[in-house]
């Protein structure tokens, strides 16, 4: 058993990165959205979503180790979709539910990580956790040109011609005032405005929902333009 290997110490992120089958889930994952016409969702964007999850609750002045397992959802949370994309939410957190019992992590932490895992994407779920609530946030706030895999595609596909205007993309937290803040430079020549909410709209919302939950204010500032 791995966990044997960690019992002398808390299991983290970088545990289970180096667990045997880590890389080979991940990769799977991406290259199956890559066969059907999605956008990045490799190595890149888990890096991104795990530095902004474990980023938000830092900043709202969590404790270190709900950071960490924050950090954790937040790097596994595309990992189903190497089973398919409908549902995939649920099929990674079966997946990383066995590979943070091999690394030893308590089942209550488990319990944790893999429930932000499955509620990050489907809009019905209500938004019950800070973990799950970060994780929201920091994923649909990954809107960016490097994501676009074809930029050939977006003369003719609505979400690679929004990712690829998009030049600029940080997400600011305000712990003294309580807002979350997503700053976007986009290059309208490609991609007007309009065609940002046309499709991300309802995903700007979950955004809203979940700092809600967190007791922060939500907002979209486009082009210097507060829009949300």
């Amino acid at each position: 058993m791995m966990a044997e290997i960690f019992k002398d110490k808390l299991p983290d992120i970088e545990d289970l990165k180096k667990h045997p089958s880590t890389a080979i889930y991940l990769e799977s994952a991406d290259k199956y959205l890559e066969r059907i016409g999605y956008t990045e969702h490799g190595l890149r964007h888990a890096k991104l979503v795990s530095k902004n999850s474990k980023k938000i609750l830092k900043e709202l002045n969590y404790t270190d180790r709900i950071c960490d397992l924050t950090e954790i959802a937040g790097f596994f949370h595309d990992v189903g979709n190497l089973l398919g994309r409908k549902n995939h939410g649920i099929a990674g957190a079966l997946i990383v539910e066995r590979l943070m019992m091999d690394c030893g992590f308590k089942i209550e932490e488990v319990v944790r990580v893999i429930a932000a895992i499955a509620n990050h994407e489907d809009y019905e779920y209500d938004i019950t956790d800070d973990i799950t609530a970060s994780l929201v946030i920091a994923d649909k706030a990954d809107v960016h040109r490097s994501r676009v895999r074809n930029p050939n595609f977006i003369k003719f596909d609505i979400h690679d011609r929004v990712n690829f205007a998009v030049t600029q993309s940080i997400l600011e937290i305000d712990s003294r005032n309580k807002g979350i803040s997503l700053i976007l430079t986009i290059d309208i020549s490609i991609s007007k405005v309009v065609e940002y909410f046309e499709i991300f709209l309802s995903r700007m919302m979950q955004c809203k929902k979940a700092a809600e939950f967190l007791s922060c204010n939500f907002s979209i500032v486009m082009n210097n333009m507060k829009l949300l």
